[in-house]
This record gives structure tokens, sequence and C-alpha cells, in this order.
């Protein structure tokens, strides 16, 4: 019996029933009655089926945008276009049969998205999609079957690239290649079919080429395909450049197949947005506008309150759970997690960050690489650097930055302070204007504050230094030795009042 190719188990759950974790809470929706009979035909004893790699084309420098940055690495949704293909691929096939054929800033891409695991193929030299494949040769030859799909094309979905590749299978075809109907198909490369009703393509007709009829066509190659490895192969060296670029053209496999009596077909997406690539600044801005919108939307159908979506900056991989607030004009950058019934107001701009349930992120606070437990409260205005971690109920508020720094449950610090590389225990009060001067100009020193300690306003902390359990620091206190628990420290120049003073000041001198 022929099996159909699956989503990977557990990609499949999340791309298939729209999953979200936030912190440590997971919802997840029963799992479809289809997804259940996928993973059970997955530990079946004869479910191994053909060996199938990816092959993402990610070589070109995308002239169009102006850009010393490569094509592929330019962002929309929160992160690189290359990146959101190959967490598509990744999705289908593991990451090790996933190869990013790459040439233009070959370094910078492999950095850039380099712990994904995937598998680079250089091509040094780039002369079209055909040569890209030419030189991934070696990579690709234990495989059955190889799904291509563009760098630049960024929201294909695992559904698409699992149902090309089971109708590449199901038609036992050695090309397949999505084909999308476009109101407007200036530009694309047409589809000709053997016959309405066949899936069998004829030819691929580009726009220069077409004639007035063909133009009139609506169903365009996407630029993505499936092969029969051992047919790609055999026949790739039949591609020829004999065109204005001297490129060697992906698209004529189709010819060159067809010329040898192969069987090519196109399977036709219901939805055309996916196979969109940008080339121009303008489309980046399109599709990262498609795709925060559509982020907004899935976020609000799992029980998310948006107010004004148009105006937020939500990433691609920020998850919020239920219940949760975002007004206007905030941004959820990276991997940000927001758990339940949080509240995230106005201006706020929070990046890799995890915020607990129930939290509250007051107006035009900055978070970065930081957590904030449940029940706690930011803001407005606070600045958590990279390293920050606010306890459950713990309050960090008006114009206070911390940095590395660790506040246990229920510690307060509400005013114009500085904590940085700190250590504080809970039930702490910090006063307005204090700091912690961490830094002696060449390494970085810690404060520890223990639990329920009270320090006065405007003190300063001189690293390293301890002050103890239940301790009390005078305001206006320079602390440079440790402090006992229970005890009360007091560091400051003695008052000295002169009285009279203005007045004799003021008086005539003597001659």
């Amino acid at each position: 019996m022929k099996k159909s190719f699956r989503l990977r188990s557990g990609q499949a759950a999340k791309a298939h029933s729209g999953s979200r974790e936030s912190g440590s809470t997971k919802t997840r929706p029963a799992k479809s009655a289809w997804l259940q009979e996928q993973e059970k035909e997955e530990h079946s004893p004869d479910a191994r089926g053909p060996r199938v790699a990816v092959a993402i084309l990610a070589a070109g420098k995308g002239t169009r945008l102006k850009s010393q940055l490569p094509k592929v690495l330019h962002e929309v949704g929160g992160k690189p276009l290359l990146a959101h293909v190959i967490a598509a691929a990744t999705s289908v096939v593991p990451s090790g049969d996933v190869f990013a054929i790459i040439g233009y800033e070959a370094d910078h891409v492999r950095q850039a998205v380099g712990t994904t695991g995937v598998n680079f193929v250089l091509q040094a030299q780039q002369h079209g999609t055909g040569h890209a494949m030419m030189v991934a040769r070696d990579a690709l030859s234990t495989y059955d079957h190889v799904i291509v799909l563009s760098g630049d094309a960024p929201q294909i979905t695992p559904q698409t690239i699992a149902q090309l590749l089971n109708f590449h299978l199901d038609q036992q075809a050695a090309m397949t290649l999505l084909s999308a109907e476009l109101d407007h198909p200036t530009g694309y490369g047409r589809v000709l079919r053997k016959n309405s009703r066949s899936a069998e393509v004829a030819a691929i007709v580009e726009e220069k080429s077409a004639s007035a009829a063909q133009k009139k066509i609506r169903e365009i190659n996407a630029g993505f395909y499936v092969f029969s490895v051992p047919e790609l192969l055999t026949h790739i060296e039949k591609l020829a450049n004999e065109n204005p670029h001297g490129e060697y053209y992906l698209t004529d496999m189709a010819e060159v197949l067809c010329n040898q009596k192969h069987r090519v077909v196109a399977w036709k997406t219901e939805n055309p947005i996916e196979v969109l690539g940008a080339n121009t600044r303008a489309e980046l801005s399109f599709i990262d506008a498609q795709m925060r919108a559509r982020k907004c939307y899935e976020l609000m159908a799992e029980g998310v309150t948006i107010y004004y979506p148009a105006s937020c900056v939500i990433d691609s991989d920020v998850q919020i759970a239920a219940d949760t607030v975002i007004e206007p004009f905030v941004q959820l950058l990276g991997k940000t997690r927001v758990g339940f019934g949080c509240r995230i107001r106005s201006y706020s701009v929070i990046r890799d960050s995890q915020i607990g349930n129930g939290a509250l992120i007051n107006p035009g606070s900055i978070l970065n690489e930081s957590r904030v437990a449940t029940g706690a409260i930011i803001g407005p205005y606070s600045h958590l650097r990279p390293g920050s971690d606010i306890g459950e109920g713990a309050h960090i508020g008006n114009f206070v930055e911390t940095k590395k720094a660790r506040l246990g449950k229920g510690s307060k610090a509400n005013h114009l302070t500085y904590l940085g590389d700190a250590e504080i225990g809970a039930g702490v009060n910090v006063g307005a204007g204090t700091i912690t001067c961490n830094y002696d100009g060449a390494h970085k020193y810690t404060t520890v504050i223990e639990d329920r300690a009270f320090i006065g306003s405007d003190t300063t902390l001189v690293a390293p230094v301890r002050v103890g359990k239940s301790a009390y620091i005078g305001a206006a206190s320079c602390i440079t030795e440790d402090v006992p628990e229970e005890s009360l420290a007091i560091a400051r120049a003695k008052q000295v009042v002169k009285e009279g003073w203005v007045k004799n000041r003021s008086a005539p001198k003597g001659k």
C-alpha cells in the first residue's frame, strides 16, 4: 500500500493545530484525527518510505535590494527570510536532510542560520538555479527525491510542502512544480498543461516568450519543485545557458524531462500568498506586514486581546497565552514568551524575554533577554537589560534600570535606581536613587542584598559588598563594607550647621 509523506512528529502538531507554549505553561488543542493517524503510521513497522531531501536556493545577492547584506538575510516577521524557509523545511524532514545552497557572503549566511542544524552547499560562482543543483549533485546523490525551495519566499508552509511532495509521489513524477493562480500574473512564467483536466505539464513559458494568448493564462510557476533525484541528476547536464544572462535555469528541466518522456506535473496551491518572494524593499515591507497581521489574528483566535493590531509589531516566534491584553504600539520581538492574563501597555518593547502569568508591563518599558515572574509589575519607563530576573510579585518602577540583577519575591525598586550585577533577596525595599557601583573600570563585581533589607534613598553600594538580612541602610549612605544582618549602617559626612552664615557673608567688610 502506498504511503503518504507526513509532517515530522511533534512538528506536525504545532504546524497543524497552531499550538502555543508560553512561559512554563503549555496549551495545545486536541489532536485532529488526521494527525493521530499520521503518528500511528509513523510508528508502524513498515513505515519506512523514500529518502527525501530539501534543497533551499539561497546563493543570490539580491541586487534590487541595493544592500550589502545577502538577500536571504533581510528580515521579515522578526527573522531572516532564509530562517523562515528553514523552519518550514525542518517541519517536513529532519534538519540533517536540509541543504541550503549559499554563495554571496556565504560565511555571513552560515553564521546567521548555522544553529538550525542544516547543511550548507557552496555555490561559489552563481550561474543560475540550475547551476545551484549541479553544485549540490554530490550532496543529493543518496536521496530518492528532493524538494527545492526558494530562500526568499518566507511564507511557504509545512503543509504546502508536504502536500506538494505527496502529490509528486502519488503521480510518480520525475518533476512536480508548485503553481499558483494570480489575478495579475505579469512577470511570471505561465504553466501550460496538456489539457485543462490534466496534472501533466506541457511546458513553462516565460513572460518575455509568451504569446498574447499565453499571457492571459493566470496559472504561474511559483519556483518550488520536487524532483526524482535519479532523473534530475541524469539529465541536469542537458540544461543550456543560451540566454542573455548565460545562466542555467531549473525551470528548463521541465522541457528537458518532457523531451526524455518523463512525467512532469503541476500542483496548484490554494493560497498564492505563500509563494511570493521578496525582491525589493517594497516587497519586503509588504510580506512583513502580511506576516505580522496574520500573527496578530492567530493570537487573537487563541484568546489574546490585541487593541489596534496594525500598530503592534509581533515577531513570528513570539508566543502569548490566552487572556493577555496587548495595548497599541507594543513591540514583542524575538522568542519572547508571555503567560496568561498579562497586560502589556503601550510603547513597551520586549525582546527575547519571558513574562510570567498575570504580570503587568506598564507603558514605555524596555525588556531585553530578561525574565519577569508571575504577578510582577514593571514600569512605567523601566529598562531591564540582559540577565535581569524579576521575582514573583516584585516591582520595578519609574526610570529603574537593571542589568544582570535578580530580585526576589515581593522586592521593590520603584524609582530612579540602577541595579547592576546584583543579587537581591525577598521582601527588600530599594529606595529612590540607589546605585550599585558594579564596575571599577576593569572588572565587574556583585552586590548582595539579603531578604527584608531596607535600602534608604540615594544609597551608593560599592561592590563587592553584602547587606545582611533585615539590615537598614540610612539614606544618602555610601556603603563600602559588608553590613551584618539586623544592623543599621550610616555612611555619610556629619552635618554641620553654621547659624548666621548668610548674614555674616553678606555684611560689608571693614577697610
